[in-house]
């Protein structure tokens, strides 16, 4: 039996505080979305792609992760907010430059499984953000859809983020991650 293709989650709106992450294959969703008034991002586990159906509907979830940021976007302190996680750590203590006076478009972290990944910005062709293992394995990328391309379907961006198999189990805290690199790079932190 052929292993199971990776999640490619599509970025619905293509925006850092107001999108959606669908797998292409139904297989598991997010919402993210930023608190009115606050500079507060949540990202949230959700039961259905995202829909203009499903924005219609009450929202009723509680998020699964918080990123809380400073009044003036700086980095902030991130919470999973669930089991096995459980934690509340300070943003420069979770994702770390790869060096001391590196780029702030180069860190790493400690996932749940104990091992330390990196992202990196725009260090292989055709990606966007790539997270590596320490031994440089491609674990997952964020690719941008082509500005001279457009996305096959109107309602999304055309924007995906990739997870590989054996790393499925990480894809929150890839996506949480990703998410603070992502404002890291919007607000050249």
């Amino acid at each position: 039996m052929p292993p199971p293709p990776p999640y490619i989650l599509e970025d619905r709106t293509g925006s850092l505080t107001a999108t959606d992450f669908d797998d292409l294959y139904d297989r598991i969703f997010f919402h993210i979305a930023r608190v009115p008034e606050r500079p507060t991002t949540m990202i949230y586990s959700m039961n259905i792609r995202g829909s203009r159906h499903r924005d219609s509907l009450p929202f009723n979830q509680q998020p699964i992760v918080v990123l809380d940021f400073s009044p003036d976007e700086k980095l902030g302190t991130i919470s999973y907010m669930q089991k096995p996680y459980n934690i509340s750590l300070p943003m420069h203590r979770y994702l770390r430059k790869t060096t001391l006076f590196g780029s702030s478009l180069f860190r790493k972290f400690v996932a749940s499984d104990g091992r330390e990944y990196k992202w990196g910005h725009r260090i292989f062709e055709g990606q966007e953000w790539s997270c590596t293992t320490m031994d440089n394995h491609l674990v997952a990328h964020f690719d941008l859809n082509p500005p001279n391309v457009r996305p096959y379907d109107p309602n999304v961006s055309g924007h995906y983020l990739t997870v590989y198999e054996h790393f499925f189990p990480l894809t929150l805290e890839l996506l949480a991650s990703l998410t603070i690199m992502r404002h890291i790079a919007h607000h050249n932190l």
